[in-house]
């Protein structure tokens, strides 16, 4: 009998190899506006680097919560704008639908991979009769599952457009994640999550999960660690439902 009901997953850099796709979409897109700046304010063109900017501002986060932080972090300051604005308008919600073409387009040419040692565990966790959720910011996240062919491996998805719909705040709130829970049936100290960001393991841990595992794709393991994670790993591959088990227990006995 095991000491958890259910594991919810986040998606791009966990079950899918599209993190590396959304940080080279930001890229381009605010590169080619901090080139737009440099010309039209005068402005010292820096450009937007993965460690410094993608991560701590970017990384797990609503798509315009991750504008607006980034531009804040460079002291720019522009309109909020609407979801409806066109993607070369000069607002938060314009970039980051730019962003989205971008990301859009490299879907289209490339498809969607996914990390098999998540697939293995989530088919695993399925025949022990474990319940499996996602939860994700992206509000892509019904087309890369679609496109990946394991959208039906999921009992809830809990995305930035139910974000949207509920009104949930995004990470490093914990609310995709109770949201999960709740619609697997599962109480959060009986459920699990697991997370590759800093912002994703921070809202694991404010939700007082049962465990939250972090997964150091990025070589962030002491990030992930001090910001939350009770266990982290390199992939996924490195630990079975009775390690995760062992986690949980061991947790619970410090309390």
């Amino acid at each position: 009998m095991l000491n958890f009901d259910a594991v919810i997953f986040d998606m791009d850099g966990v079950i899918t190899k599209t993190a590396v796709v959304h940080s080279m979409a930001w890229k381009k897109m605010f590169d080619e506006y901090l080139h737009f700046r440099e010309k039209e304010y005068n402005e010292t063109f820096h450009e937007f680097t993965h460690a410094d900017d993608y991560l701590p501002f970017v990384d797990g986060r609503p798509r315009y919560q991750g504008v607006e932080r980034f531009l804040r972090s460079r002291g720019i300051n522009i309109p909020f704008g609407e979801p409806q604005d066109e993607p070369r308008k000069e607002t938060v919600c314009g970039l980051g639908n730019r962003k989205n073409e971008f990301f859009n387009k490299v879907l289209e040419e490339d498809g969607v991979e996914v990390y098999d040692s998540t697939i293995k565990l989530i088919k695993d966790l399925l025949e022990r009769n474990v319940k499996v959720g996602v939860a994700t910011s992206s509000k892509n996240c019904d087309i890369i599952l679609e496109k990946a062919g394991i959208q039906s491996m999921f009992e809830t998805q809990v995305d930035g457009v139910v974000s949207a719909k509920l009104g949930l705040k995004g990470k490093p709130e914990p609310d995709i994640f109770t949201t999960a829970s709740d619609n697997l049936g599962v109480k959060y100290n009986r459920a699990v999550v697991v997370e590759d960001a800093v912002s994703g393991v921070q809202a694991g841990a404010k939700g007082n999960f049962g465990l939250v595992i972090g997964v150091a794709r990025e070589d962030n393991e002491y990030e992930l660690k001090s910001n939350g994670a009770d266990v982290v790993v390199k992939d996924l591959a490195e630990i079975s439902i009775e390690d995760i088990d062992k986690f949980l227990l061991a947790k619970q006995a410090k309390k």
